[in-house]
Formats: structure tokens, sequence, C-alpha cells
């Protein structure tokens, strides 16, 4: 989707993102990196239309004389609509020569995130004013053994119904949503065997999908 936003407000977020000085290791660097503004120069520069028609003239004169006009540009992919449920899958493997290497590093991500600085400052399901859109921990997927062979594990939290996340679900908004994490039981799950666990052992897996729940 192309849009013409204004220039000054068109790399703006719902939270000021350059406050965050994320720590390196963690999901809030990891999506600090993927947002990231990057500039388009040399073999990267924009195909500009407008450009174009201002230097060659009408459309119908372009395609015969094969002139593009290209431009240096700026890019950044930001969230403009905020999801009922985040994924975030994490990349745990890496090229090592004409081989695949699995990525071991335990990433830090916490028990509720906030995806403001992540977000357009228009973002479609967000109400005026509000400048967090903050999301509740409430399943992983860890992977234990190599990029040939291994077993998945789940740690998933034990909950009450949240009826906000079913109005945002079915509706497109709530009205109510919370801002403290959602309460309940952790549990790691391992093929048929389920045991109890802390909040701490869940932050201190290995994480390879995060899934969360927006709170608001």
């Amino acid at each position: 989707e192309v849009s013409t936003d204004d220039p000054e407000t068109a790399f703006c977020t719902l939270a000021n993102r350059d406050k965050l000085n994320p720590e390196e290791g963690s999901i809030h660097h990891c999506l600090y990196q993927f947002t990231r503004n990057e500039t388009l120069t040399e073999t990267n520069k924009l195909l500009c239309d407008v450009c174009t028609q201002r230097h060659c003239g009408p459309k119908n004169n372009i395609k015969s004389e094969k002139k593009y006009v290209y431009t240096n540009a700026k890019k950044q992919m930001l969230i403009s609509l905020a999801p009922p449920i985040l994924t975030l899958h994490l990349k745990r493997f890496q090229h090592a020569g004409f081989n695949l290497r699995k990525v071991n590093r335990h990433i830090k991500f916490p028990e509720v995130i906030d995806l403001a600085p992540f977000c357009t400052a228009k973002c479609k399901n967000v109400a005026e004013g509000n400048t967090k859109v903050l999301y509740s921990l409430y399943g992983i997927v860890e992977h234990s053994g190599t990029m040939r062979s291994g077993h998945y594990t789940a740690y998933v939290k034990m909950r009450a119904m949240n009826n906000h996340l079913s109005d945002l679900v079915l509706q497109g908004q709530s009205q109510a949503l919370e801002t403290e994490p959602v309460k309940g039981q952790w549990f790691h799950i391992s093929d048929t065997h389920v045991q109890a666990v802390s909040v701490s052992k869940v932050l201190s897996s290995q994480a390879y999908l995060l899934f969360y729940e927006r709170l608001l």
C-alpha cells in the first residue's frame, strides 16, 4: 500500500523510540532493529514515478524512452494495526558457510510488552491519545536439539477467559482493556508430561515462538 503521508509524520511512532535504548539480546532490541529507519541509496534507490514524469514528461513516453528516475529514500517497517494476538517468531539459525547452524542464545523477553514504540502514530485500532499498546505473555514454544533433530516443548498459562480480548477479536475494539499481566498458572508441556512451573522458569526459557494477548 503506497501512501502520501506528510514526511514530517510518516516515520513517527505512538511512543518515542529514541528513549528506548533496548538491551542487546532482548526481544525489545530485536523489534527495534526490525523496525529501524533505513536509508536507500546507490543501487537501493527507489524508483520515483513523480520524478520520472517530471523529467520525462507524460507516462506514454516513459516506456518507449525507458528513462526512469531513481531517488534516495527512507524506509521503515512499522505496525499499522495492532493485532489481538501477537506472535513473535525468532530466527534461530544462521549461515555457517554452506551449512545452517542453530542459534542457542537466550533472548530476554518480558511478561508484558509495549508495542507502542514500534507502531505507526496513526495505528488504526489504538484509541486517540493512547501512548501504550500492551500485551501479556500467555504461551511459548521452545526447541531443544540441533538443526537436524530435536524436541519441541511448550509453556502455557492457564487463565480465565479474557472478555475484553473477545470484544477486540469480534468487534475490532474494546472499551476497557487491562494494563496488568493476565493472572494464571504456568505449565510446561512435553509430549504427555505436564508440570506446573514458576514465572521465572518461563522467562528463562529459550523461546522459539512467543505468544502475547492484547491488554491495552
